[in-house]
């Protein structure tokens, strides 16, 4: 089981940092006069230029993050900046499936008993169980309400007895909406860094709130029907 009591100390204190951290650079690129280097269409030609190998070391760069500890969040933003929205979810979400399939692929068949070490004492060990009783279901569960940090989870995830295919198709859709809604809004976020609040970064605001909620619906969903949402 989860330490709930530790998640929602800890979970309101992300929306605020990451809006702290938002002012933080528009006033930084006000003061600095840094607009010029911030047009959104100028930089996704540049990175265009690079052909190919723009996707390439993106994906590389993804599929490496999760085994090596690496957070995803600012590579999935820097995704949608110098991709756009369509191309940055489909590399972003393309990207942290294949990371997360190889760190769970390293925990299975590479590193198991060192993985079961750092797990010990831990409240992920209790995965097991759970994939025992709902299989994929709670692979997608943690992808839609990320309660663990999203490299701890794909090691963890390598421990137990859920099926390779099953596990990387509930990591795919699973991790869809909320790669949609932070690559959206990070695709447009430029045009907030040069004091423009666009038609485009309100819809991507507005995605980020509608993710948001997906663990409260998750929640009543299972609690009218009787079920236990914790780990």
């Amino acid at each position: 089981m989860i330490d709930q009591s530790q998640t929602r100390k800890v979970s309101p204190l992300k929306p605020l940092l990451f809006i702290l951290l938002i002012a933080v650079i528009i006033l930084a690129v006000r003061f600095f006069h840094l607009d010029q280097y911030l047009e959104k269409e100028r930089l996704r030609q540049f990175v265009a230029g690079y052909g190919i190998w723009g996707p390439i070391v993106y994906l590389v760069i993804w599929t490496l993050a999760p085994p090596l500890f690496l957070p995803g969040l600012p590579i999935t933003l820097t995704g949608g900046v110098i991709f756009g929205p369509f191309w940055g979810v489909v590399y972003t979400i393309f990207g942290a499936t294949a990371g997360a399939t190889l760190a769970f692929l390293v925990a299975r068949y590479l590193a198991r008993d060192w993985v079961a070490g750092k797990l010990q004492g831990t409240r992920l060990l209790a995965l097991d169980e759970k994939v025992a009783r709902e299989g994929w279901e709670i692979v997608a569960f943690t992808r839609l309400v990320p309660i663990f940090p999203f490299f701890l989870i794909n090691y963890a995830f390598g421990l137990t007895r859920v099926p390779l295919l099953h596990y990387v198709l509930a990591t795919f859709f699973g991790m869809l909406p909320v790669t949609i809604a932070y690559v959206y809004f990070s695709a447009n976020v430029l045009d907030l860094f040069r004091g423009k609040f666009s038609k485009e970064l309100l819809i991507g605001v507005l995605l980020l709130a509608l993710v948001s909620l997906i663990p409260f619906v998750y929640k009543k969903i299972k609690a009218k029907k009787g079920e236990s949402v914790e780990l």
